[in-house]
């Protein structure tokens, strides 16, 4: 029987691992990109863009825009 030890150093460990960590980086990425998209809307609706021409800049839906858009206004 395999200890953990073995176990680490067996072929379909290291690529399981390797393929997780590949993964979990992919996924970070992403939702970092995500947050700073949505961090940009602010600016650039004080730039004066429209919520339209800021989710086409930024590959957001129209939607999320304009919910970020009504959070910013004063009440």
């Amino acid at each position: 029987m395999l200890g953990l030890n073995e176990f680490k150093q067996t072929r379909v460990y290291q690529e399981v691992f390797h393929e997780g960590l590949q993964e979990g980086l992919q996924e970070g990425l992403q939702e970092g990109e995500r947050r700073a998209k949505l961090e940009s809307v602010p600016r650039l609706l004080a730039l004066g863009l429209s919520v339209e021409q800021i989710a086409t800049a930024l590959q957001l839906d129209v939607e999320q825009v304009r919910q970020i858009s009504q959070q910013q206004s004063p009440n």
